[in-house]
Order: structure tokens, then sequence, then C-alpha cells
């Protein structure tokens, strides 16, 4: 269902959640209240909509990424959607990752972007990989799942 007023509400209430002046208690957040930050970030609101609208059930596993993955990219359209939608992504591609890989967490970079931390390590911008999918379809998001995972 399309309407217009709805997807702008989805717009102005992301832009408020990650504004800059939020960053430093989201970093603090992250160190402190870990499960706190993983279920924010979980929200995802726009895409759990776009996938149940196309009757994809997001349950935070990495099968579910790969439901993602053979949508239509119908939101292509709408260049404001496309950039939402793809941190969204981003943001339920690092979710997955945290809630399955041993020993990966949030992290939030200074400037306020989460980014997933392996064990390792490693930083994993999910957002990036998010915003890609949204805009190209590449990388699929199961990919880079299965990427993170094996390494």
């Amino acid at each position: 269902m399309n309407v217009p007023f709805l997807d702008k509400w989805r717009l102005d209430k992301w832009r408020r959640r990650a504004s800059p002046d939020r960053a430093p208690a989201l970093a603090v957040a992250a160190h402190t209240d870990p499960a706190g930050v993983t279920d924010l970030l979980s929200e995802c609101e726009l895409l759990r909509t776009q996938a149940a609208d196309a009757g994809v059930e997001l349950d935070d596993s990495p099968r579910s990424l790969e439901a993602l993955d053979q949508l239509q990219p119908v939101w292509r359209t709408d260049p404001d959607v496309v950039v939402w939608l793809g941190t969204d992504a981003g943001l339920y591609l690092g979710t997955v990752l945290v809630r399955t890989i041993s020993g990966a967490v949030w992290q939030v970079w200074p400037g306020g972007r989460p980014v997933v931390r392996l064990a390792s390590g490693r930083e994993i911008d999910v957002v990036r990989a998010g915003q890609e999918w949204a805009d190209v379809g590449a990388p699929e998001l199961s990919q880079v799942y299965a990427e993170v995972s094996e390494g």
C-alpha cells in the first residue's frame, strides 16, 4: 500500500532517531546496554513494512536475508526511500550478525555510524552494505553475511 504521508512520517522518525546529537549517547549505550542497542537498531521499521507487504517474514535469521535478496526492488524509483530503506537493510543485516555470530557486537563510530565489530576486531560497515544493496542490489545481504560468518 502506497501512503505518501506515512512514508514521510517514517523518514522523519528515522531522521530524529539518527540525529548527530544522539551519536554520543548511542556510543555509550553500545557499551553499557548492548542488548538495548541491539533492540533499538533492530527496529528497521521501513524495511520490515516493505518486507511484510511482500510476504517476507523478518525473523532475524540468515535465511531472512536470502528472502530479502529476492524482493523486487520497487523502492528504487524513489531516491529518498532508497537511502532510508538501505539504512534499515544495513541495520537489519547487523542485527542478524549480532544475534547469530558469537562475539559480534554493535559499535558506534565517533560520527554516530553503527557498525558491527567481530570478536576478531574486524568492523563491518553494515549500513554501507545495506545502502549499496538497496541502490544497486549488490552485494546481496546474504552474501555479506556468508563472507562475515566464514571469516
